[in-house]
């Protein structure tokens, strides 16, 4: 018996239904209100559209006194709506976002509970570049840490070995719908965006699921992996050198703002 994709496909193919569920990609939970105006709707026209979200799994609500919040309904959600993104025609904003949202949100955002966007996919490279990471069994869609990989995050304070919610980290190859390139993502991919805004390395928007750099993380991402954050951020290709000393030194000695280097493609 073949699974119904038409249901959910109806679903998320509506214009309104579909803005409602990008503004939840944050992992946020919002009133009705909020996604009213999001969608560009009545508040009537929210609450029946939202309705048909809860009917059909896509959303959950959190009830506070006379308030209900709505949100994705799982991860699972969210995967499939960054991979129906991955799937639309490139447009020119894509491309060359011209708001200062746009650009915001292409540069770093976040993709559910994950970061994503050019600062998450250059972090990958990196990662990459220094075989902390690579790509393994293509049919698994993960990423294979290298024993140098598994120290440099457990330095940083994310223990590969750790459980989440019972389970191993993973480290998924996220594929990004603005780049076209993976990004992290997975429980390792949390638990690292995590830390990075623990470390008050990036902050998060509280409207929008764009994510702003800090100038403590310029500072720790050149010298952890000598991303020079402020090309990147001008649209330029950021550097990849050679590996640095230990990341918890690096962190205890940060320098008060980064050197930027001249990168040329």
């Amino acid at each position: 018996m073949e699974a119904n994709i038409a249901f959910p496909a109806a679903l998320i193919g509506d214009p309104t239904r579909a803005a409602i569920l990008m503004a939840l990609m944050d992992g946020s939970a919002q009133p009705a209100s909020a996604l009213a105006y999001v969608a560009n709707v009545t508040p009537q026209s929210a609450s029946n559209h939202l309705a048909k979200l809860m009917e059909g799994g896509m959303l959950a609500v959190e009830i506070q006194g006379r308030h209900r919040y709505y949100r994705l309904a799982s991860p699972d959600i969210a995967t499939v709506l960054e991979a129906l993104a991955n799937l639309a025609p490139c447009t020119r904003h894509l491309r060359q976002p011209l708001t200062p949202k746009g650009r915001a949100l292409r540069f770093a955002r976040s993709c559910y509970d994950h970061l994503a966007g050019q600062l998450g996919v250059a972090i990958v490279d990196a990662l990459e570049a220094r075989a902390l990471i690579s790509k393994g069994d293509p049919a698994t869609k993960c990423y294979d840490l290298s024993e140098a990989g598994r120290r440099w995050f457990s330095d940083l304070g994310v223990d590969p070995d750790v459980k989440r919610r019972g389970r191993p980290l993973q480290a998924l190859c996220c594929l990004d719908w603005t780049e076209r390139r993976h990004h992290l993502g997975g429980t390792l991919g949390t638990a690292f965006f995590e830390r990075i805004c623990a470390l008050g390395w990036l902050e998060r928007n509280r409207e929008t699921r764009a994510v702003q750099l800090t100038a403590l993380g310029i500072t720790a991402f050149h010298d952890l992996l000598n991303l020079d954050c402020r090309a990147l951020q001008a649209s330029q290709a950021p550097g990849v050198g050679q590996p640095n000393s230990p990341i918890a030194t690096r962190i205890a000695n940060s320098k008060a703002e980064a050197q930027q280097a001249v990168i040329i493609n």
